[in-house]
């Protein structure tokens, strides 16, 4: 079963600057909770076919995602497939431009549930959980491109 989660939030910032943050893999830990990025292949992994490795959690909760860029688009779009033991499926990351000093991300993940019948049943417990956290993340995020674009603009 494939579960589908995409949030988006407005952001009050250059969409070629959102796109720089949100692409910035070893820096989202900065707006994303809990969570360290770093990029398994070479380079700083914006392109297609990078390979990139997130832990997310605490402790003996962590889980890693284990990833590749399988559509690069910049600065509007990236899909990255989820390639891990736990967390499969596609995220995608679009920028949308607003205008010239305004834009808005979507983030939306396409997650092949674990566990079989565990995970279609968690997953209506799991779901609210998630969706909070990305909403978390998505405002530390825009906090950050906004700080940012003041800061340079």
């Amino acid at each position: 079963m494939t579960a589908e989660l995409t949030l988006t939030v407005d952001v009050a910032a250059p969409a070629e600057l959102v796109w720089d943050v949100v692409t910035d893999w070893p820096a989202q830990g900065e707006w994303m909770p809990a969570t360290r990025v770093e990029t398994t292949s070479d380079g700083d992994g914006r392109r297609l076919g990078a390979t990139l490795s997130a832990v997310t959690g605490v402790g003996p909760l962590a889980v890693t995602d284990t990833m590749e860029i399988t559509e690069w688009d910049p600065p509007r779009r990236c899909v990255v497939r989820h390639t891990g033991a736990v967390v499969r499926g596609d995220g995608i990351f679009e920028v949308v431009p607003l205008g010239a000093e305004r834009a808005r991300f979507v983030w939306s993940e396409l997650l092949d549930l674990p566990f079989g019948i565990l995970g279609r049943a968690g997953w209506p417990i799991v779901r609210p959980l998630m969706r909070a956290g990305v909403a978390y993340a998505l405002r530390a995020l825009a906090r950050r491109c906004e700080e940012k674009h003041r800061a340079h603009g």
